[in-house]
């Protein structure tokens, strides 16, 4: 197998599909059914068996409801049909959100989707799957050269699309190496922040999830570049990488190139704090310890 090292292309505009109206007219049935049934977001939450952060970001619809959520929902809150009704158009919806990215993106959006095992590396910012909306507003918000308010929505409904990989069935395993610095940056203002935290504490809670933190104490350091993904893709047993660097992606899947940047993923996780030492991390710079 050989390198694919692509440069960037033109972009294409993003479809105006109306994908990101469906999820926020469902975010408002559910919000209005649960009312009607003096249901809190916590109660609906633990009967459905999510966390509460999930129910409440469905309902602002700045998270994507997925099939079986709706199912399940719709039988608690007694909707009679009518969420289930609007499954086909979820699953069109989410079929599309993986062809709206930028051209010179797709390719990899595609592989992630559907990838059995996903690991990833962050020295600048919180990584897409792990952001939260306000949070990815404004990184596109400051985005240069400046984009339009259109593409900027466009761009965090599809940012937003992916995290879809967190709800799969079967659930692959997926691991994070963040830098500090990662975590101190309070992109957005201190709100935003706060709840940024927040929701990477609420992922590595997941059972296929694992969150590491490397302290900026750190003396010595295997990964001195940029940041990377690494995973496997479905059909496939031999991971490939990728990164991005000044909008340039490349794709790798060189097995020697490959192996070189898992192997100094492995030290970076050996030296890195447990999950355990991160979640504690994470809520102290929350206050919450």
């Amino acid at each position: 197998m050989v390198n694919v090292d692509a440069g960037r292309r033109p972009e294409r505009p993003a479809e105006v599909d109306g994908t990101a109206h469906l999820f926020r007219a469902l975010g408002r049935q559910i919000k209005v059914l649960r009312e009607a049934a003096g249901l809190h977001q916590k109660e609906l939450a633990a009967s459905v068996h999510v966390g509460e952060d999930l129910v409440s970001a469905i309902e602002r619809g700045v998270r994507t409801p997925q099939p079986d959520f709706l199912e399940r929902v719709d039988e608690v809150l007694g909707a009679g049909g009518v969420l289930r009704a609007a499954i086909p158009d979820v699953r069109e919806a989410l079929k599309k959100a993986r062809t709206r990215h930028p051209e010179w993106y797709r390719g990899y959006a595609e592989l992630e989707a559907e990838a059995v095992e996903l690991h990833f590396y962050a020295n600048q910012g919180v990584p897409g799957l792990l952001q939260i909306a306000e949070y990815a507003h404004t990184i596109f918000s400051h985005w240069r050269p400046l984009l339009d308010e259109g593409t900027v929505e466009k761009r965090v409904a599809d940012r937003l699309a992916r995290q879809q990989v967190f709800e799969r069935r079967p659930m692959p395993p997926i691991s994070y190496v963040l830098e500090e610095v990662v975590l101190d940056r309070p992109i957005g203002g201190r709100a935003v922040w706060q709840a940024q935290l927040r929701r990477i504490l609420e992922v590595g809670r997941m059972r296929n999830v694992e969150i590491q933190v490397m302290p900026t104490s750190r003396e010595e350091h295997p990964n001195m570049d940029g940041a990377f993904n690494l995973l496997i893709p479905k059909g496939q047993h031999h991971q490939i990488a990728y990164t991005e660097a000044q909008g340039y992606p490349r794709l790798i899947t060189d097995p020697g190139e490959v192996r070189m940047i898992a192997d100094r993923y492995g030290i970076m996780r050996a030296k890195a704090l447990t999950p355990g030492e991160s979640t504690a991390l994470i809520a102290k710079k929350l206050g919450e310890r």
